[in-house]
Protein backbone atom coordinates (compact mmCIF):
# COMPACT_ATOMS: atom_id res chain seq x y z
CA UNK A 1 0.00 0.00 0.00
CA UNK A 2 1.64 3.64 -1.01
CA UNK A 3 2.27 5.41 2.34
CA UNK A 4 -0.09 8.77 2.73
CA UNK A 5 3.34 10.16 3.40
CA UNK A 6 6.77 9.19 2.26
CA UNK A 7 9.92 11.27 2.93
CA UNK A 8 13.19 10.05 1.04
CA UNK A 9 16.45 10.51 2.35
CA UNK A 10 15.61 14.28 2.61
CA UNK A 11 18.89 16.60 3.52
CA UNK A 12 18.22 20.13 3.97
CA UNK A 13 20.46 23.26 4.37
CA UNK A 14 19.23 26.76 4.91
CA UNK A 15 21.21 29.45 2.36
CA UNK A 16 23.49 30.54 5.57
CA UNK A 17 24.88 26.90 5.72
CA UNK A 18 23.20 25.69 8.21
CA UNK A 19 22.80 22.04 7.67
CA UNK A 20 19.34 20.80 9.28
CA UNK A 21 18.55 17.28 7.83
CA UNK A 22 20.49 14.51 6.85
CA UNK A 23 19.12 11.82 5.02
CA UNK A 24 15.74 11.36 6.14
CA UNK A 25 13.23 8.48 5.75
CA UNK A 26 10.10 8.80 6.82
CA UNK A 27 6.83 6.38 6.39
CA UNK A 28 3.09 7.29 7.17
CA UNK A 29 0.47 5.14 6.19
CA UNK A 30 -3.20 6.07 6.12
CA UNK A 31 -5.45 6.19 9.64
CA UNK A 32 -1.30 5.80 11.79
CA UNK A 33 -1.09 8.67 14.36
CA UNK A 34 2.72 9.47 14.93
CA UNK A 35 4.55 11.51 16.85
CA UNK A 36 7.43 13.51 15.61
CA UNK A 37 9.99 13.77 19.06
CA UNK A 38 13.53 15.67 19.63
CA UNK A 39 14.86 18.38 21.52
CA UNK A 40 14.91 21.59 20.44
CA UNK A 41 16.93 22.12 16.91
CA UNK A 42 16.64 18.52 16.28
CA UNK A 43 15.12 19.28 12.43
CA UNK A 44 11.22 18.76 13.41
CA UNK A 45 9.91 22.15 12.04
CA UNK A 46 12.40 22.01 9.09
CA UNK A 47 11.36 18.86 8.28
CA UNK A 48 7.41 19.65 8.94
CA UNK A 49 7.73 22.84 6.31
CA UNK A 50 8.93 20.48 3.62
CA UNK A 51 5.99 18.24 3.80
CA UNK A 52 3.87 21.01 1.79
CA UNK A 53 5.98 22.35 0.38
CA UNK A 54 7.23 25.61 2.33
CA UNK A 55 10.29 24.51 2.36
CA UNK A 56 12.18 22.47 -0.96
CA UNK A 57 15.00 22.37 -2.55
CA UNK A 58 14.34 25.66 -4.37
CA UNK A 59 14.32 27.43 -0.76
CA UNK A 60 17.95 26.02 0.50
CA UNK A 61 19.88 23.24 -0.97
CA UNK A 62 18.51 20.18 -0.39
CA UNK A 63 18.12 16.64 -1.80
CA UNK A 64 15.73 13.75 -1.26
CA UNK A 65 12.00 13.67 -1.85
CA UNK A 66 8.63 13.71 -0.08
CA UNK A 67 5.75 12.69 -1.76
CA UNK A 68 1.87 12.49 -0.67
CA UNK A 69 -0.18 9.68 -1.55
CA UNK A 70 2.44 8.98 -3.97
CA UNK A 71 2.06 13.15 -5.60
CA UNK A 72 5.62 14.03 -5.58
CA UNK A 73 5.95 18.01 -3.75
CA UNK A 74 7.00 19.84 -6.54
CA UNK A 75 6.13 23.82 -7.14
CA UNK A 76 3.98 22.43 -9.66
CA UNK A 77 1.70 20.36 -7.52
CA UNK A 78 1.82 22.81 -4.55
CA UNK A 79 -1.59 23.96 -4.51
CA UNK A 80 -3.27 20.12 -4.09
CA UNK A 81 -0.17 19.17 -1.95
CA UNK A 82 -1.71 21.77 0.38
CA UNK A 83 -4.92 20.60 0.42
CA UNK A 84 -3.70 17.37 0.94
CA UNK A 85 -1.64 18.23 3.97
CA UNK A 86 -3.16 20.53 6.90
CA UNK A 87 -0.31 22.32 9.06
CA UNK A 88 -1.69 24.05 12.25
CA UNK A 89 0.72 26.05 13.31
CA UNK A 90 1.94 26.37 17.12
CA UNK A 91 0.07 30.01 17.04
CA UNK A 92 -3.37 30.14 16.01
CA UNK A 93 -3.18 33.47 15.07
CA UNK A 94 -0.68 32.64 12.40
CA UNK A 95 -3.98 31.72 10.78
CA UNK A 96 -7.01 33.56 12.23
CA UNK A 97 -7.19 36.96 10.14
CA UNK A 98 -10.81 37.61 8.96
CA UNK A 99 -13.21 39.50 11.07
CA UNK A 100 -15.46 36.27 12.00
CA UNK A 101 -14.34 32.50 12.87
CA UNK A 102 -16.75 31.38 9.83
CA UNK A 103 -14.81 33.57 7.04
CA UNK A 104 -11.67 32.03 8.38
CA UNK A 105 -12.39 28.26 8.49
CA UNK A 106 -14.01 29.27 5.30
CA UNK A 107 -11.15 30.90 3.42
CA UNK A 108 -9.55 27.87 2.17
CA UNK A 109 -11.97 26.22 0.86
CA UNK A 110 -13.31 29.42 -0.72
CA UNK A 111 -10.33 29.80 -2.41
CA UNK A 112 -10.80 26.09 -4.44
CA UNK A 113 -14.05 27.68 -6.13
CA UNK A 114 -16.34 26.05 -2.88
CA UNK A 115 -19.47 28.48 -2.89
CA UNK A 116 -22.96 29.02 -1.45
CA UNK A 117 -24.47 26.18 0.19
CA UNK A 118 -21.66 23.71 0.03
CA UNK A 119 -19.38 26.12 1.25
CA UNK A 120 -21.67 26.28 4.88
CA UNK A 121 -22.10 22.58 5.01
CA UNK A 122 -17.90 22.91 4.77
CA UNK A 123 -17.53 25.71 7.09
CA UNK A 124 -20.00 24.34 9.69
CA UNK A 125 -19.16 20.51 9.62
CA UNK A 126 -15.37 21.44 10.39
CA UNK A 127 -16.27 23.58 13.06
CA UNK A 128 -19.15 20.74 14.36
CA UNK A 129 -15.75 18.06 14.44
CA UNK A 130 -14.29 20.81 16.70
CA UNK A 131 -17.14 21.95 19.09
CA UNK A 132 -17.17 25.47 17.83
CA UNK A 133 -20.36 25.59 15.64
CA UNK A 134 -22.05 28.18 18.56
CA UNK A 135 -19.03 30.56 17.60
CA UNK A 136 -19.16 30.76 13.88
CA UNK A 137 -20.29 34.44 13.91
CA UNK A 138 -17.80 35.53 16.44
CA UNK A 139 -14.27 37.42 16.12
CA UNK A 140 -11.96 35.01 16.54
CA UNK A 141 -9.89 38.03 18.73
CA UNK A 142 -12.84 37.55 21.03
CA UNK A 143 -12.02 33.72 21.78
CA UNK A 144 -9.94 32.11 24.81
CA UNK A 145 -6.54 30.80 23.11
CA UNK A 146 -7.76 26.90 23.50
CA UNK A 147 -10.83 27.97 21.36
CA UNK A 148 -8.82 29.80 18.83
CA UNK A 149 -6.47 26.76 18.34
CA UNK A 150 -9.48 24.88 17.87
CA UNK A 151 -10.55 27.01 14.79
CA UNK A 152 -7.39 27.03 13.80
CA UNK A 153 -7.70 23.04 13.31
CA UNK A 154 -10.85 23.62 12.02
CA UNK A 155 -9.96 26.05 9.23
CA UNK A 156 -7.25 23.07 8.03
CA UNK A 157 -9.97 20.33 8.37
CA UNK A 158 -11.99 22.54 6.14
CA UNK A 159 -9.91 21.67 3.38
CA UNK A 160 -10.42 18.07 3.92
CA UNK A 161 -6.70 16.78 3.98
CA UNK A 162 -5.33 13.36 3.89
CA UNK A 163 -2.64 14.41 6.78
CA UNK A 164 -3.53 16.75 9.48
CA UNK A 165 -0.04 17.66 11.10
CA UNK A 166 -0.13 19.88 14.19
CA UNK A 167 2.90 21.75 15.42
CA UNK A 168 3.63 21.68 19.54
CA UNK A 169 -1.17 21.60 19.68
CA UNK A 170 -0.82 21.27 23.77
CA UNK A 171 1.14 24.00 24.21
CA UNK A 172 0.17 27.30 26.39
CA UNK A 173 -3.67 24.94 27.01
CA UNK A 174 -5.02 25.14 30.63
CA UNK A 175 -5.57 21.76 31.58
CA UNK A 176 -9.44 21.64 30.79
CA UNK A 177 -8.45 22.82 27.58
CA UNK A 178 -5.38 20.13 26.52
CA UNK A 179 -7.70 17.57 27.80
CA UNK A 180 -10.60 19.06 25.27
CA UNK A 181 -8.56 18.98 22.16
CA UNK A 182 -7.09 15.36 22.87
CA UNK A 183 -10.52 14.32 22.62
CA UNK A 184 -11.45 16.29 19.37
CA UNK A 185 -8.07 15.03 18.20
CA UNK A 186 -8.98 11.07 18.92
CA UNK A 187 -12.34 11.84 17.48
CA UNK A 188 -10.96 12.98 13.55
CA UNK A 189 -10.72 10.62 11.46
CA UNK A 190 -7.79 11.41 9.76
CA UNK A 191 -3.56 10.44 9.53
CA UNK A 192 -2.13 12.85 12.37
CA UNK A 193 1.43 13.60 12.13
CA UNK A 194 2.35 15.48 16.01
CA UNK A 195 4.94 17.51 16.87
CA UNK A 196 5.51 18.18 20.38
CA UNK A 197 7.63 17.78 23.46
CA UNK A 198 4.59 17.03 25.73
CA UNK A 199 5.73 13.65 25.71
CA UNK A 200 2.35 12.23 28.43
CA UNK A 201 0.30 14.14 25.17
CA UNK A 202 2.18 11.28 22.70
CA UNK A 203 1.85 8.15 24.94
CA UNK A 204 -2.10 9.46 25.10
CA UNK A 205 -2.70 10.27 21.54
CA UNK A 206 0.08 8.79 19.20
CA UNK A 207 0.78 4.48 19.38
CA UNK A 208 4.07 5.53 17.14
CA UNK A 209 6.78 8.03 17.74
CA UNK A 210 9.81 9.21 15.65
CA UNK A 211 12.78 10.72 17.30
CA UNK A 212 14.76 13.13 15.55
CA UNK A 213 17.95 14.31 16.47
CA UNK A 214 21.05 16.20 15.25
CA UNK A 215 18.62 15.93 11.69
CA UNK A 216 18.49 12.54 11.68
CA UNK A 217 15.89 10.15 12.84
CA UNK A 218 17.60 7.76 15.26
CA UNK A 219 14.72 5.72 16.53
CA UNK A 220 11.05 4.94 15.34
CA UNK A 221 8.73 2.64 17.09
CA UNK A 222 6.21 2.48 20.11
CA UNK A 223 5.60 5.51 22.09
CA UNK A 224 5.75 3.23 25.06
CA UNK A 225 8.93 1.61 24.09
CA UNK A 226 10.88 4.66 23.32
CA UNK A 227 9.79 6.34 26.35
CA UNK A 228 10.86 3.90 28.82
CA UNK A 229 14.25 3.44 26.82
CA UNK A 230 16.14 5.58 29.40
CA UNK A 231 18.91 5.65 27.34
CA UNK A 232 17.50 6.90 23.95
CA UNK A 233 15.65 9.36 26.25
CA UNK A 234 18.89 10.32 27.39
CA UNK A 235 21.07 10.86 24.79
CA UNK A 236 18.83 12.91 22.59
CA UNK A 237 17.76 15.14 25.88
CA UNK A 238 13.91 13.95 25.94
CA UNK A 239 12.79 14.17 29.66
CA UNK A 240 10.02 13.34 31.03
CA UNK A 241 8.07 16.00 33.50
CA UNK A 242 8.64 15.11 36.92
CA UNK A 243 6.15 12.46 38.75
CA UNK A 244 5.02 11.13 34.98
CA UNK A 245 6.04 7.66 34.61
CA UNK A 246 4.93 5.74 31.24
CA UNK A 247 5.99 2.58 33.03
CA UNK A 248 2.95 3.19 36.10
CA UNK A 249 0.24 2.74 32.56
CA UNK A 250 -1.52 -0.25 31.31
CA UNK A 251 -0.80 -0.60 28.18
CA UNK A 252 -4.28 -1.81 27.45
CA UNK A 253 -5.64 2.02 27.96
CA UNK A 254 -2.92 3.00 25.57
CA UNK A 255 -3.96 4.35 21.86
CA UNK A 256 -3.49 0.80 19.16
Amino acid sequence: MTPVLEVRDLAFAYPDGHQALFGVDLHVHQGERVALLGPNGAGKTTLVLHLNGILSGETGHGEGSVAVSGLPVTKRNLLEIRRRVGVVFQDPDDQLFMGSVRADVGFGPANLGLKGAALERRVMDALEQVGMAAFADRPPHHLSFGQRRRVAVATVLAMEPEILVLDEPSSNLDPASRRELADILRSLDVTLLMVTHDLPYALELCPRSVVLSAGRVVADGSTYEILTDDALMHAHRLELPWGFDPRTISIDSLPG
